[in-house]
């Protein structure tokens, strides 16, 4: 396939590590920019679960857990059927740097889906990253604005 397999995103955030941890790792976090209900078992092979009020869920599987710099999971695929045991790796690599954290996020795996999938998949995840790790960077600025 000649398609991209990878999505990467780097943002900086000045806040610590540790509060970026936070923001990526809890439910209060991630319910604070990345769904309006959060569930999360934080250990190898625990779930994270986001849902939001349109009804839609994603149930993701802990795949890598290194406080505080290194968090990654796979995500399964929408549009594939129920049980497909396909899934994009998403990881997250925190670093300090002067006045906060940088933040990279990769995510991939999209090669292996079929045609008719690849697409909107990977269209929807780029796009999704970009917005995402914006709400995280408002919400961890306003965080600091207020406490």
């Amino acid at each position: 396939m000649g398609f991209p397999d990878r999505i990467e995103r780097t943002v900086q955030i000045t806040r610590s590590v540790e509060a970026v941890w936070a923001a990526l790792t809890t439910a209060e976090g991630l319910t604070s920019w990345f769904g309006e209900e959060a569930e999360i078992d934080l250990r190898t092979g625990g779930t994270l679960t986001l849902r939001w009020s349109s009804g839609d869920a994603v149930e993701m599987r802990v795949e890598k857990v290194e406080p505080p710099t290194l968090f990654a999971l796979t995500w399964p695929v929408e549009g594939l059927p129920s049980g497909d045991p396909r899934r994009t790796y998403v990881e997250f690599t925190l670093r300090p740097v002067d006045g906060g954290t940088e933040l990279r996020v990769v995510e991939h795996g999209f090669a292996q889906l079929p045609d008719e999938t690849y697409e909107s998949a990977y269209r929807s995840h780029s796009e999704g990253w970009t917005n995402e790790l914006g709400e995280l960077v408002e919400y961890l600025s306003d965080a600091r604005a207020t406490g």
